[in-house]
Parts: C-alpha cells; structure tokens; sequence
C-alpha cells in the first residue's frame, strides 16, 4: 500500500512563511555555491598601445601556466574566445590581433612566485593613441575621437565608446570570482608634455576605486614610463610619470630602461617580457615577497 502524506499549512500567511524560508535558504546556498575565491588575484590593466600590446608573439611566450588566466574582453574568432569568461592567458590577453603587453609577463612572474595556491587574473582594457581622459568617466566623450581613423575609432566602439564603463563592467563580474588586488596602468605617450597628467590619473583611479568598492591601501597603482631607448618619440614624459606618487600615495613606477623597443614608441617582445617581470617583481614586493624581489 502507498501512502501519500500531504502537509497543508494552516493559512495562507503559513504558506508564506514556509516560501521566506524556502527563499533565504536558497540564497544562502547559492552565495557559498559561488563564494568569491580569496586565492584568486585579479588585476585591472588599462592604457594606450603598450598596454594593448605590440609585440610579437612568439614560440616561447604560447606555453602558460593555467593559474594565470584573463578574462576575455572582446569577442574573438580566433582565437576563439568570449567576452566575460576567464581562460588560461595564451596571448593576445588584450584585443584579437594585440601582440605581447606588460600583462603577460607581468601575470607569468606571480605565477612563478606565488605559492601553488594563488592564481592570478588579468583584465585588459587598453586603447592605442588614446588620452589617458578617454578613461575618464565624465569626460571621456571629449576625447573618443582624438584621432579620426578607423585605426582609433574602431577601437573605441568595441568598448561600446565608453571604455572606462566597459572596465568597470568586467570588473564587477570578476568580482564574483576573485579578489581586486591592484590597477596596471601604461600610458602617456599621447599625453606628452602635459604636467596635469597625475591628477587626470588621480581621478581615473580614485573613480575606480569608488564604482568597485575598493580601497587604495588594498589596490596599488602600478604605473610603467613609456618607451626611452635610443631615438624615442616620448621618454620625456617619464619625468612626468614619476611624479604620480606625489599626488597618489599608492602608485608605484615601473621603469622601462633597458627596455628594447620596435620603433619610436613601443617595446619589441623582449621589453615587453622585461617590463611586465618589472611590474610583478615590485607587486611581490609590496606583497613582502622580498627574498624573490631581491634575487631578481
């Protein structure tokens, strides 16, 4: 014989207690389901066309440890990847056809160094020929059109002609996963010459820090001098640039001598490896990982 048992509350207000509880408890199984990870490490990258990457990719740099991931910026065919879904950083960790950045060695370093525990993520927003302003939330409409040609417009309209809201999008939804540890910034070379560049910095960064719900003490700067090899288009903005920390108390400068370059404003893959390395050796540092920092 089957017994079939019915459990009919005594009201319908019962009813509704039941389908709170219901509710609440399935809210508390779905957060810890989809916990952030504290061991997963999650950068911001944003700037102009070092940032993007120029470099060419080559045999040495397409092995990658799975714990240092991206999260896919832009839809791509090939390779064939979607926008707001983390894959291991094969480069380009930037736009489709983007070369070598400083993120990929920047992300292969931790790696290397952190304990087997930590992964590292990436998130790389960055648009060549662009005012560092184009990143600022209030005014970056004024400076979506620097240059006219399809070269820089298209770019821009991948973001959705907003790429400091594009960021701050993906970054929200990293934070479902990870945990925001710091802001790589390289850029400057359009921005030559002009001694306001640190504050226009300061607000990008602070507006950042604001939208994520971060604080600076736990999300370092780390900001690299553009291109100074021999017959460079831009090295005099680096006295600029190493100015940031005066006005940001938590940015730190990377430094690109000794970097090799391609042409008069970029770095060839080798400065590219050598500048990210840079940028992970001084965030090891600022994480007390002196002995590594020291023996490199």
């Amino acid at each position: 014989m089957n017994i079939e048992i019915v459990i009919i509350p005594q009201s319908t207000k019962n009813m509704e207690k039941v389908k709170c509880i219901a509710f609440i408890g399935l809210l508390f199984f779905t957060s810890n389901v989809f916990a952030q990870d504290s061991n997963f490490h999650i950068y911001l990258c944003f700037g102009q066309s070092n940032m993007e990457g120029q470099g060419k990719i080559e045999e040495q740099d397409k092995t990658v440890n799975s714990r240092f991931q991206v999260m896919q910026a832009l839809d791509c065919s090939n390779p064939k990847r979607t926008i707001g879904t983390w894959y291991t950083a094969t480069p380009p960790l930037c736009q489709c056809e983007s070369g070598l950045t400083p993120a990929d060695y920047f992300g292969r370093t931790m790696v290397e160094n952190l304990p087997d525990s930590i992964k590292i993520g990436v998130i790389n927003v960055a648009v060549g020929g662009c005012d560092i302003r184009l990143f600022d939330k209030d005014i970056y409409q004024d400076y979506d059109s620097t240059y006219k040609e399809s070269w820089f417009t298209t770019k821009v309209a991948a973001y959705k002609g907003n790429p400091h809201k594009y960021l701050i999008d993906l970054a929200k939804l990293a934070k479902k996963r990870g945990v925001i540890k710091g802001i790589l910034l390289h850029q400057g070379e359009t921005n030559t010459g002009d001694s306001l560049w640190p504050s226009y910095v300061n607000k990008i960064y602070n507006d950042i820090l604001s939208e994520l719900s971060l604080k600076s003490e736990n999300v370092p700067l780390l900001a690299g001098e553009v291109y100074s090899g021999e017959n460079n288009c831009c090295s005099s903005m680096n006295e600029i640039i190493n100015k940031l920390p005066e006005t940001i108390s938590t940015a730190h400068i990377i430094s690109s001598e000794g970097c090799p370059g391609k042409d008069t404003a970029h770095f060839n893959s080798e400065g590219y490896r050598k500048l990210g390395k840079r940028y992970a050796l001084q965030m090891l540092s600022l994480m007390e990982y002196k002995d590594i920092y020291n023996k490199k």
